[in-house]
């Protein structure tokens, strides 16, 4: 090995994981399977040139491959990021009120919807989730608390939810979508875990049961290079400015071979999508199955067909615990907590992996139930926007010191995507206990 090689530490550290040899049940979906993609991709690692298009501007090759890709997803316009969903959430937010004013939202968000909500002025409305999905689990908003929350707030830009969240639950998209549209609001949906879903249960993506706006980030559970995802706008009136709203946020230097693994999934997807997730659903079903045999108890309600979420605390382990156990046995899980244990399975698992998780699944120690608790705290008080907070001069103090402070940022571990307390909200005793069993030592507070 070249001298300079042992001297790049992540490089190493990479090389180090790989080496391990366990099967990857987390993002990326491509599971680096040398079948995932051409082997000259990082050939084809340009810039933009004549021949080879700018994604802002969008006038030759991009600008095809991304009606290729609305054409097939049936949207009226579908965008191309380089940036992750990050920045479809940015884009989309701009595009729902470019003038700021208030966006109805579910308290299950991720951070980079917060922090664009201080960077364009917007005002969030909190609507807290329903415990419906199990112990230990944020649960769902309801259509009937959207309705409300609407006419509290008649002039409310846009109602956003996440759907699915990071343990497969799902929204009720279509209720929810069908209040939107009584109120004549768009709903944008954050589907970063979904980008699958046109595949799975009969079809369940956000687009497809009304929302107007998602995010979606392929690269999740698609066989694309990390960063890549679409912004999907099912109706033209919502799509006007869309390359200026998302280059408003984006870098000028965009990867194209993660763009081409974009355009080569959905090319993919059109030949093998719906034999290949057919499969894979049938699969995950006998998983879950054998795991429901084990007493092992996972999320209620309607879901993502395709993620296990198991709650391993109903079967006397930590989830924390669980996961090392199955890194013992050679699996990379995707995420764990205090309760559950979150894994990601794509068509690009090999039959040696997924067997692999179907005997520890089977093997899985069977104890004492362990009690979990509720996965919100109860909503703090707010004393400032989030724009104001985040904008404010600003300190870093212990948690166990922070009560009565307002908080700067948003104390929104990701994963799960399961929010402590927003930029501009008081902390109180309650959210500092919260904070500390998140394993968050230290928090930013407005000076």
């Amino acid at each position: 090995m070249s001298a300079y090689l042992e001297k790049a530490p992540l490089f190493q550290a990479l090389r180090r994981h790989q080496r391990l040899g366990r099967a990857s049940f987390h993002t990326p979906g491509h599971k680096s399977n040398p079948e995932a993609f051409p082997q000259d991709l990082l050939s084809l690692d340009y810039t933009e040139l004549p021949d080879t298009d700018s994604l802002f501007e969008a006038e030759g090759p991009i600008r095809e491959a991304e009606e290729a890709a609305a054409h097939f997803f049936g949207t009226a316009r579908t965008v191309f990021s380089a940036g992750g969903c990050t920045l479809c959430i940015q884009a989309m937010l701009r595009l729902a009120a470019p003038e700021g004013g208030e966006i109805i939202t579910g308290r299950v968000i991720h951070r980079s919807a917060v922090q664009t909500m201080a960077l364009l002025g917007l005002e969030p409305v909190w609507v807290t989730p329903r415990p419906d999905a199990g112990a230990g689990l944020p649960g769902r908003v309801h259509p009937d608390d959207i309705r409300e929350a609407l006419r509290l707030h008649p002039k409310a830009k846009a109602v956003y939810l996440t759907s699915p969240d990071y343990y497969g639950v799902l929204a009720d998209i279509p209720s929810i979508a069908r209040v939107c549209r009584e109120a004549d609001v768009p709903l944008l949906v954050d589907n970063a875990h979904g980008a699958h879903l046109w595949y799975v249960g009969g079809g369940l993506h956000p687009i497809s049961q009304g929302a107007d706006l998602t995010a979606c980030s392929a690269h999740k559970t698609l066989p694309v290079l990390t960063g890549g995802a679409w912004l999907n706008i099912r109706e033209a009136r919502y799509s006007h400015g869309a390359k200026e709203a998302m280059a408003l946020f984006g870098s000028t230097s965009p990867s194209y071979p993660i763009m081409a693994s974009l355009d080569l999934c959905r090319a993919w997807l059109q030949e093998e999508g719906t034999a290949s997730f057919g499969r894979l659903e049938q699969v995950v079903s006998g998983l879950k199955e054998l795991a429901r045999g084990k007493g092992i108890a996972q999320p209620l309600g309607p879901c993502d067909p395709i993620r296990l979420a198991f709650n391993t605390a109903s079967m006397g382990t930590p989830g924390e615990e669980a996961a090392q156990w199955l890194r013992e046995r050679g699996i990379e899980p995707e995420y764990a907590d205090g309760g559950h244990v979150v894994m990601i399975l794509t068509p690009m698992n090999t039959q040696e992996e997924i067997r692999r998780l179907r005997e520890a699944i089977a093997a899985f120690p069977v104890k004492s139930p362990l009690a979990l608790p509720s996965a919100l705290p109860p909503q703090p008080e707010r004393a400032a926007s989030p724009r104001e907070a985040v904008l404010a001069p600003s300190e870093w103090v212990p948690v166990d010191r922070a009560a009565g402070r307002i908080a700067a940022q948003a104390a929104c571990p990701c994963p799960p995507g399961v929010p402590v307390v927003m930029p501009g909200e008081r902390i109180a005793e309650n959210t500092v206990e919260f904070l500390i069993s998140y394993r968050i030592s230290r928090i930013k507070v407005i000076k």
